[in-house]
């Protein structure tokens, strides 16, 4: 099976950073790709930035210029760097990865647990 695994969640004052880590681990042919959503108390989730295994990064217009999306083929990994922080930004932050199974190439989509993120004023 596959796991996918957040962490680097925490508090901290607005205008601080956060970096953010997501590892995809298991019977894993290839990732197509990998993206970070959140979701705040009573919305729904949204994508917040998302990256493909040839590296094109798509981002929501909220966090343009201020977060940075990057991965680690080789350890089929993708990290979130969040600068200039807002409390509008606070929200548990997931990981998604999209991926061939090595069991039988077909396509899945995985979810992490989810990291909590808090912005203070």
């Amino acid at each position: 099976q596959v796991q996918v695994v957040e962490s680097g969640g925490g508090l901290v004052q607005a205008g601080g950073s956060l970096r953010l880590s997501c590892a995809a681990s298991g019977s894993i042919f290839t990732i197509n790709a990998m993206g970070w959503y959140r979701q705040a108390p009573g919305k729904q989730r949204e994508l917040v930035a998302s990256i493909t295994s040839g590296g094109s990064t798509n981002y929501a217009d909220s966090v343009k210029g201020r977060f940075t999306i990057s991965r680690d083929n080789g350890k089929n990994t993708v990290y979130l760097q969040m600068n200039s922080l807002k409390p509008e930004d606070t929200a548990v932050y997931y990981c998604n990865a999209r991926l061939i199974a090595g069991w039988d190439l077909n396509e899945y989509a995985y979810w992490g647990q989810g990291t909590q993120v808090t912005v203070s004023s």
